[in-house]
């Protein structure tokens, strides 16, 4: 089985959707602990939450990668990130045959298919953050909060931020989801 999560409930047939990447896929993993991130989005969250007005897809938000282990690994960019992010979001966890997908060579345990697939069993996730909890309980995932955070790795944040603000002239639901949370942006 493969796993996709998403907020939508009654899904049976997963349809493929533009991404970050550009083009209409939809995305698996073989670890359904790691689809869990995919239930909420901080942006999308955070506008919402704050009455930002937007229109359109948001932009996604993920702070998150692979230890050298493959082991999906959650950062804090900000002081409670996680729970900010995932308390209180509920979802679904769709599973799916693994014919007619292919494999991603740059994610660890990730699959996408271009074609619509058909979902073959759901799960409930009723808090997303308690089940990320439970996974990085399990030494299933790894959970980083921000006060983990090294000094080299919060100058990299702060860089790697900044840069994001000023590339996003185009999105002003993304700056705005980073001026909410990282006060050395400007127009705070």
């Amino acid at each position: 089985m493969l796993y996709h999560a998403s907020p939508t409930p009654n899904i049976k047939t997963l349809i493929p959707h533009i991404s970050n990447h550009g083009k209409p896929l939809i995305y698996f993993s073989s670890k359904p602990e790691n689809v869990l991130v995919y239930l909420s989005n901080a942006v999308e969250k955070c506008c919402r939450e704050r009455n930002f007005p937007h229109s359109g897809s948001y932009y996604k938000w993920g702070s998150y990668g692979f230890t050298k282990d493959g082991l999906l690994r959650l950062d804090e960019y900000w002081p409670n990130a996680t729970p900010d992010t995932y308390k209180g979001v509920s979802g679904y966890i769709y599973a799916v045959s693994e014919e007619r997908l292919t494999p991603m060579d740059d994610i660890p345990f990730a699959f996408t298919s271009a074609d619509p697939v058909p979902v073959v069993s759901c799960e409930f996730v009723p808090d997303a953050y308690q089940a990320l909890l439970s996974a990085a309980e399990e030494g299933k995932i790894l959970l980083t909060s921000y006060a983990q955070n090294s000094p080299n790795m919060l100058d990299w944040i702060r860089s790697a931020v900044t840069e994001d603000y000023e590339s996003s002239k185009d999105s002003p639901e993304y700056r705005f989801f980073l001026r909410e949370h990282f006060d050395f942006l400007p127009d705070r």
